[in-house]
């Protein structure tokens, strides 16, 4: 059954051995010309010499500005975006539905491996083919990534967070098995790959969107408004609610911002509504308005997820889709071995 197995699934596996491949190649050719830009840059010692902010921002620039970096640094983080869509739709969904739709099912399922082993043997040696292949691909990625992750500190917002860590492998697991499942349900190939793909991606957004900032109560923190941050102001025409505008707001380092910063006000705030009237009778410059409203001690309220929380957050999401993936898998097994 295992050779069977590998003889049905060899080209998919071919095709996955050389995107890998592909990928191996050019960031292990890519990789150690970023590692010498970051030496080059003197980042690993700016800290005696008090320059680091300079420095950091120069070589984040030098790497947006170098094209085969750039353009990898992009590519990678969707192509591992893209990989579990694509595990689902052309490994998961077909694997039932081609035996379905070429009729060999009847050859298959009348000889010595029944159903059940037929079907295991499948969901597992496959599913830990999609997962390895979503795995390997987020490790180099992880790996070449990493003196600019470093710097950037970007590692848990919700653009690397899903390309990076254990997430992907979770990912593969789940959408492959939705790729089976909907396969089972619907019994023809291309239904249940549209399914697939709107499953997945749906999954995949809603996580990032509303469910992963859930999954750890975030923290609140309130910092102060100075005139260093403070950059525009207002009032709303629909409520007349005071409303302070921002640039930077507080400094949180690797943290995800989840909510829009909120301004605390005082019963101060009356007197920056009155320095709004008298701009707009052109009495008043906004650079005062800006330094009036810098002494009003204003706070800036934000809920954000630190970066240390990182890898706790990996395992809940992981467990997540693992455990979404097994569910589906006993679906197919009740389904699959009791339906001709």
């Amino acid at each position: 059954m295992i050779w069977l197995t590998w003889r049905q699934f060899r080209a998919q596996a071919w095709t996955a051995f050389a995107v890998l491949a592909v990928a191996a190649v050019a960031l292990a050719v890519t990789g150690p010309n970023l590692a010498r830009m970051f030496d080059a840059s003197g980042i690993a010692g700016c800290a005696a010499r008090g320059d680091c902010e300079s420095l950091t921002t120069a070589f984040l620039d030098q790497v947006g500005h170098n094209a085969p970096d750039n353009v990898l640094d992009h590519l990678s983080s969707w192509v591992l975006f893209a990989v579990p869509s694509l595990v689902g739709m052309f490994w998961g969904a077909p694997l039932v539905t081609r035996e379905l739709e070429t009729g060999s099912f009847r050859m298959v399922w009348n000889q010595s491996v029944t159903r059940t082993r037929w079907l295991a043997v499948k969901l597992a040696l496959i599913g830990l083919a999609s997962m390895a292949t979503a795995g390997l691909l987020s490790l180099a990625f992880f790996w070449w990534s990493s003196p600019v992750e470093r710097l950037s500190m970007q590692r848990m917002t919700p653009e690397w967070f899903g390309a990076t860590g254990i997430v992907p492998v979770g990912y593969a697991a789940f959408a492959f098995a939705v790729g089976v499942t909907a396969g089972v349900l619907f019994r023809r190939t291309l239904p249940a790959m549209a399914v697939t793909l709107a499953v997945t991606v749906g999954a995949q957004a809603f996580m990032a969107l509303w469910l992963r900032a859930r999954l750890i109560a975030p923290l609140r923190v309130a910092a102060p408004l100075t005139d260093a941050v403070l950059n525009n102001f207002g009032l709303r025409p629909a409520t007349g609610q005071f409303t302070v505008f921002t640039q930077g707001g507080a400094a949180i380092p690797g943290a995800w911002i989840i909510s829009a910063p909120q301004t605390v006000t005082t019963p101060e705030h009356v007197a920056s509504q009155a320095c709004l009237t008298q701009l707009r009778q052109n009495l008043a410059t906004p650079q005062a308005c800006i330094a009036s409203l810098a002494r009003l001690h204003l706070k800036e309220v934000v809920t954000y997820e630190p970066l240390s929380r990182f890898w706790a957050l990996q395992w809940y999401e992981t467990a997540i889709f693992l455990g979404l993936a097994l569910v589906l898998a006993a679906f197919c097994f009740w389904r699959g071995t009791r339906r001709g």
